[in-house]
Formats: C-alpha cells, structure tokens, sequence
C-alpha cells in the first residue's frame, strides 16, 4: 500500500482526508512539465499573465462556501472568520498582480554615450512553495501569484493538515485555464520534499513553518545554490506607553493574541504595559478575555476553536502551569471553559501577570491562547524585553505619539513594526523577519526581487 497523508481534524479527532503521497514517478513527471512549461510561459506578455492570474483568484472565491467549512474541519478556524482568510487572499493577490508591471520593469541606471544599458528581471524557474497548515491560504498566496506572474512555474507542496488547500489552489487555476504544468500540487512526505530540493528540481523554495523545518529546507538546499525564503517561527511583543488609546489597544491586542487560537506567526505573545496604565489594560484586557466563547467552530457562535491538535494545547498548558509554578498569576479559570479538559484540543484562553523571561511562555513559541503581560518604567525597558528573544518577525507599538513609535522602531529587531495595530499584513510592505524568524521577504516590490534575477545588458552602440 502506498504511504498516505493524512488530515485528523481538530473538531472531532476524525479523518477528515486522506491521499496517497505522490510516486516517483509522479515526482519526475510534474517537474518534467513544470519546466517545460516555464519556458513558454515566461514568454506570454504579463498581461496576458495577470488575465489567468485574476480569474484564478475569481474562480477561487467563487468556491467560497465550501472553503469556510473547509477549513474549520481541517484546521478549527470558527466558520465566522473563514471569509477573512479570503478577503486576505483577494488582496494580496490582486495588489502583487497590479504591481507586477512596474515591479519587473527594466532598471534603467540612466544615459552613458555611446552604449544602450539596463538591467532586467528574470524569472528563476520553477519555484516549489511549501505552505502551512494556520493560515493555508493567505501564506501560499504571498509566493504563489508574484512567482507566477514573474514568469515562474509553481509546484505547490502543502501541509497535512490541509491538504484540501492545494486542491483548492489547483482547481482554482484549471478554472482559468492556466496553460498545462506551470501550476501544479503534490502531495509529499517530509523526506521526499528534502529529496526533491536536494535533486535539483526546483530553482527556488519558499517555505513557511517551523524553525526545524527551515533548518531542513537549508540543509536539503546545501550546495545546489538555489535561493531559499525562510518564513519561520516568532514571538511576537507589544509594547503600552502611557500616552496610548487604552481601550483600542485592549480591544486589539486581545485579538491579536487570540484569533485563530493564537496560531499566528504574527500573532502578540507577550506584552509589555508602562506602569501608569497597568492596573486600567489588565482588568480591561481580562474581562474581554473572558468574553470568547469556546467551541466548535463549525457553530456561528463560536469565537475561539480548537487548536490544531490535541498535542499542541497540552504543551501550551505545561508551559502555563510551568510559568504558575515559577511565580505567575493566571487570571483565567480553564473550569469556565466546559470543554477545555487535559488531552482537548479545546483550549481555553488565558492571561499571566507576574511574568518574567526565565519562563517559557515569555521567550519560547507557544502558538497558543495564551499572552504574558509584564509591567515597564519606560521606553527603554521595553525595548530590552522586546528585543530578548531568539525571534524577529513584528512588534507593536501602542501609543499617539508617532514620533516615539518610529523612534523606538528603529531599535527593534524585527522585520516589521507596528503602530496601534498588530497581526496583519499589508501586500505593498515587505513581509520579512531577522534571527531565527528566518530570512528572504514577500509581498511588495522586494517580494519580485525574491522571486526574480536581475540580468545586466552593456551595449555598446559605438565602435568608432
């Protein structure tokens, strides 16, 4: 029998699909295409690119009803926020869509007599995207349509978790027609994705996960020079001056820490409130914690779903029980909650004070209901604390004084900062992060430069 992947869900711990990973035979064909498609396709016009590239997205949001139930049996997302992911991807996709013309147009370094020269972008070839299970559409989107419209072919490989996602991806782009082999998905285990890169297949990987997993990208990459993005693990802070919009921040920061039971990247961790403000944020930020409602996400009613799998709640309840150990105070009662019991997937959400970063819930990636709020004197404070951590990818900054959030951004070591909002990505800014949150950006201008080599051109025009 041949080795099968495989989605339990998080609703009932059922099946929910299963498929047989792909043969070798299979592998060798679709790469076989891929490139042979690449070759015609980077010579289409890009207008003709974004003609297939926007009626994928529209046949992709016409199967818009049968996605949200989708992803709440295959990952527990509540079904009220299922068309969020899809505006998400709506947007993206059509902005890096309407930039591609100037974002891969000639770089033109201004005249020299007697010689033509400028430099073009070109395509790398085919691009494998390996996506993740929390936000399967959003993150596939971000490499999927500029690698397309910059002349690229994509092998989309995506998470066990949601498997159906790539199906989605495919069937959206059958819709539109998309010339044979330049968009395809298999179905992988980990080994034959590290055999693939290691092979030589692809000419670029844009990976989104663990940071184990983007160790294994690196490592099945060594040697074959190829470039690898690396979208990988975060812990992401918030910081409260005194001078901030006290109930915009509780009412936003809850969500940030919460929606999508706290399995973000981007999602807020840890929080950092100046002392002035401390005692009015947490008996704010407590009570509207105590307002969501625990369940199955497939009810409207539902505001926070399982996690991903019972495994995943448990260690974000050791490390809770650890940090209360150690000295915490958790302002939650789990009892309240009627289905978050030992062994669930069903998790209820919580609040630690009396925190500090000897505790793993303050510096080790919980991807779970869960924040740790510390008080601050200052500024500075809050910085140090922000910047002690082994993850870059965003922070938040929480105040009316533009001028303090930009200057405190600048001493951030993160790839993108914040200014009363949090957990959110804007197509025209680059999605990047530093230390072990990974390397390479998406989206935006830079995100073509990802997914594209320049080619210099020196004419001369001149010979005597």
């Amino acid at each position: 029998m041949p080795e099968t992947i495989k989605c339990i869900s998080p609703v009932d711990g059922s099946t929910y699909a299963s498929r047989p990973v792909a043969s070798k035979k299979d592998i060798e064909a679709a790469f076989t295409r891929a490139h042979a498609a690449q070759d015609k396709w980077k010579r289409l016009p890009l207008a003709e690119r974004a003609q297939y590239c926007n009626a994928a997205v529209d046949a992709m949001l016409a199967m818009k009803d049968k996605i949200i139930p989708e992803l709440a049996w295959q990952m527990g997302r509540p079904v009220r926020y299922g068309a969020g992911e899809l505006r998400g991807f709506e947007e993206r996709a059509r902005y890096m869509i309407s930039i591609a013309e100037s974002s891969l147009a000639r770089i033109d370094p201004g005249p020299k007599e007697g010689f033509l020269r400028y430099i073009k972008r070109e395509p790398l070839g085919v691009v494998l995207t390996i996506a993740p299970w929390n936000y399967p559409y959003l993150t596939a989107v971000n490499s999927i349509i500029p690698a397309l419209m910059a002349g690229n072919s994509v092998v989309l490989k995506h998470a066990a978790q949601t498997l159906l996602v790539a199906e989605r991806f495919q069937k959206a782009f059958d819709a539109a027609k998309l010339p044979k082999g330049v968009f395809q998905h298999l179905v992988l285990s980990h080994k034959q994705t590290a055999d693939i890169i290691a092979g030589g297949h692809v000419n670029m990987v844009c990976f989104t996960g663990s940071v184990a997993g983007g160790a294994a990208m690196e490592k099945a990459a060594a040697g074959r020079f190829i470039n690898v993005g690396l979208e990988l693990g975060g812990k992401d802070p918030a910081y409260v001056r005194p001078d901030a919009n006290i109930k915009h921040a509780i009412e936003n920061l809850v969500d940030g820490a919460y929606f999508n039971s706290g399995q973000s990247c981007c999602g807020i961790e840890r929080i950092y409130v100046h002392k002035k403000v401390w005692n009015d944020f947490i008996d704010g930020f407590v009570d509207l914690t105590k307002t969501y409602v625990l369940g199955n996400p497939l009810e409207e009613a539902t505001t926070l779903g399982p996690l991903v799998r019972p495994e995943a709640a448990d260690f974000v309840r050791k490390q809770i029980k650890s940090a209360v150990r150690a000295g915490a105070k958790a302002h939650v009662d789990p009892r309240s909650f009627a289905l978050d019991k030992p062994g669930s997937a069903y998790m209820a959400p919580q609040v630690l004070t009396s925190v500090n970063h000897q505790m793993s819930v303050m510096t080790e990636e919980s991807f779970g209901p869960v924040v740790g709020i510390m008080k601050v004197s200052g500024d500075d404070e809050a910085i140090d604390l922000m910047n002690d951590s082994p993850y870059g990818l965003t922070a938040a900054i929480w105040t009316e004084d533009a001028d303090a959030a930009q200057k405190i951004g600048d001493e951030i070591a993160t790839g993108t900062v914040f200014m009363n909002r949090c957990d959110y990505l804007d197509p025209a800014l680059t999605w990047t992060g530093v230390k072990n949150t990974g390397r390479g950006a998406t989206l935006s201008v830079i995100g073509y430069e990802a997914l594209t080599r320049p080619k210099s051109y020196h004419l001369r025009t001149k010979t005597s």
